[in-house]
């Protein structure tokens, strides 16, 4: 067993986390890890309470929390009163300031996670009273920024051990197997948050053949860009960017941001070949770590993987 103060904490058989990923990780998705021994999150993504509510009908009795794009969230406050109502096991907030709502959160006594992505983030989220810092470096799929995860989670590790040795963390970016968990553990996490092997599971709301396409390339085939937000009419504030794979479509538009901006006729084209499947147009929203997967199993198959392969890495057991 791997046993950690994440573990502990959450009453978790396996130190993992379900990454909350906007459209992609529902209700069946979270319940599926939460009922494999891990925690899921439901992806709260750009707020569609309608989505948000089947969501948590879908995850049935299962303990699962709630993820919000904070930034997206300000926008729509009252997603989050609706959210707390349904006592999530844990609230994350990632891409913005969680100050504003920490303080709703902690009324409700439900943990706040907060992603962050430098050491500025971090300091932010000990100041809002967040139980779990997560540490996502930028291989991670879908929106982040630019440090890497081997140096950022030491790094944001050592600033907790100075300022907030109660706060816990989490590694993200680029983990998909034991491997990672493993090495996670070293860097002085108290877990991992997946995000990318789990968007590639059967309970994941992503069109097979764009999940089919992702796991066909590699590393070396994801690229960072403002290329789908521009397309989606999405205006994300700096320094994020989102994580794709390559396509046709981000080919013909990388220089000429611009020029896409002003073609009005993409967003409906977009949309119609992201609900399609068609990754000539609508590029898979993964990390770099789809080099590292190559099937597309159920979500509790993966959860259970990944922390065998870590507990056989790290001589059977660990306990932090």
């Amino acid at each position: 067993m791997i046993e950690t103060r994440l573990t502990r904490a959450f009453g978790l058989e396996h130190p993992i986390v379900s990454a909350p990923m906007a459209l992609a990780a529902g209700g069946a998705l979270a319940a599926a890890v939460t009922g494999a021994g891990a925690l899921g999150l439901i992806g709260g993504g750009y707020g569609d309470p309608d989505w948000i509510e089947t969501a948590f009908r879908d995850a049935g009795n299962a303990r699962v929390g709630c993820g919000f794009i904070t930034w997206k969230m300000a926008e729509r406050p009252e997603l989050l009163t609706r959210a707390l109502e349904h006592d999530p096991a844990a609230l994350f907030l990632s891409f913005g300031d969680p100050r504003p709502f920490a303080g709703e959160i902690a009324a409700a006594g439900v943990p706040l996670i907060c992603q962050v992505q430098t050491l500025a983030h971090a300091r932010e989220a000990i100041e809002a009273g967040a139980r779990v810092i997560v540490a996502q470096g930028g291989e991670a799929g879908g929106h982040g920024a630019t440090r890497a995860t081997m140096t950022l989670v030491p790094e944001v590790a050592d600033l907790l051990a100075r300022e907030a040795p109660e706060v816990l963390l989490l590694a993200a970016g680029g983990i998909a197997d034991g491997r990672g968990l493993a090495a996670a553990l070293m860097l002085g996490a108290d877990g991992v948050l997946v995000g990318t092997r789990l968007w590639a599971s059967r309970e994941a709301l992503v069109h097979e053949a764009t999940q089919a396409a992702a796991v066909a390339a590699g590393g070396d085939q994801t690229i960072r860009s403002s290329l789908p937000d521009i397309a989606r009419r999405l205006d994300w504030p700096a320094p994020f960017t989102i994580r794709t794979v390559e396509n046709d479509f981000t080919r013909t538009w990388q220089d000429d941001p611009e020029g896409l901006r002003a073609r009005g006729d993409i967003p409906d084209a977009y949309a119609t070949a992201f609900a399609s499947g068609d990754t000539t147009v609508a590029p898979p929203i993964a990390g770099e770590a789809v080099g590292l997967i190559h099937d597309i199993p159920g979500a509790g198959e993966i959860v259970t993987r990944i922390a065998t392969e870590a507990e056989a890495l790290l001589g059977g057991g660990w306990n932090r």
